[in-house]
């Protein structure tokens, strides 16, 4: 029953933010419901005790992330930076390769740090443009733009710096680089299974001779040639980005040791650094020798493991002497 109630908040929720209202605002409401729901004498104590404390954590650990995400985004944007590098982008690709060019401007932008809602606004005109010339339908607009924002940039690729791929690092002690194997093997796998995928769908609509559509609502503006800034100098903020993520990563810890000590008003403030890093290594370590330790118990009452050992003296006994 609990289970019901959680699952019914979590579409409650989901219904309010296809709706267009805040999620902010509604977020309280739901997880409050499915208390009520659950013991309404836990109400008071949840909100003011649990949900209110968690919600000043994350605000105090992830406010500065958000408020420079959205203020370099914003900078990125206004500047025309981005336009700069999709129509550069574009120029190299080649119009013809619409659904390539709009994911690779797409991985671009957000992996070197620009807001995912940002790059959906500043590729979407781009987009439609060459849909358009290309005869593409449109409806395959929003999954090429999420192929290349919303995927393997976001949280797959090591080092990314979207919120998606920082606030983990918090939970599981890592950094924004760790499993950089693994990444690159799951966003190769992720960009390339979407590519098939749209391709797919697009020469299925092309069979069935359907193009970018007519009596659109909410088309954009077609697209004015303008004079924009240099590529070069518009990709050098998303590089700098990129580098200093990098640089910090290992530098703080270095320049800090395993935990840093100020005293604010007579009170001291402690911060864990690396020795929390090193303890989740060896929380690992323990782990996997614990896995290892089921696997080995469970293979030897596995009914397989008993019939390769027959196997195995069966062979031994055919080719021991005297047989």
């Amino acid at each position: 029953m609990n289970f019901l109630i959680v699952l019914g908040a979590l579409v409650f929720l989901m219904l309010v933010a296809y709706r267009g209202y805040s999620v902010i605002l509604f977020a309280p409401v739901a997880a409050l419901g499915a208390v009520l729901f659950t013991d309404p004498s836990l109400v008071p104590p949840m909100f003011s005790s649990v949900f209110m404390e968690k919600m000043v954590g994350f605000v105090k650990s992830y406010f500065p992330v958000f408020m420079l995400g959205a203020v370099f985004g914003k900078v990125i944007e206004l500047s025309g930076f981005s336009k700069s590098i999709v129509s550069a982008v574009i120029g190299v690709l080649g119009r013809e390769r619409a659904v390539l060019s709009i994911v690779v401007v797409c991985a671009i932008l957000t992996y070197g740090g620009v807001s995912l809602f940002v790059v959906v606004f500043a590729v979407y005109p781009f987009a439609a443009e060459m849909f358009r010339q290309g005869d593409i339908p449109k409806r395959l607009i929003p999954c090429t733009i999420a192929l290349g924002a919303f995927s393997f940039t976001m949280d797959a690729l090591p080092g990314t710096p979207q919120i998606q791929n920082i606030i983990p690092t918090t939970f599981f002690n890592t950094t924004t680089w760790a499993a950089p194997v693994l990444g690159i093997i799951g966003s190769v796998f992720v960009l390339g299974v979407g590519l098939a995928y749209i391709e797919n769908r697009r020469r299925a609509a092309q069979a069935r001779g359907e193009g970018y559509g007519a009596d659109l609502l909410n088309e954009p503006e077609p697209f004015e040639e303008e004079a924009l800034p240099n590529p070069w100098i518009a990709i050098l903020p998303l590089i700098v980005v990129g580098a200093s993520n990098f640089i910090l990563t290992f530098l703080i810890p270095r320049s800090y040791g395993a935990k840093h000590e100020i005293t604010l008003g007579g009170h001291p403030i402690v911060t864990q650094i690396r020795g929390r890093q090193q303890g989740s290594r060896r929380r690992r370590a323990d782990g996997i020798a614990e896995h290892r330790i089921r696997i080995r118990i469970w293979w030897r009452h596995c009914p397989l493991a008993g019939f390769q050992d027959s196997v195995r003296r069966a062979e031994r006994d055919s080719q021991s002497p005297g047989q």
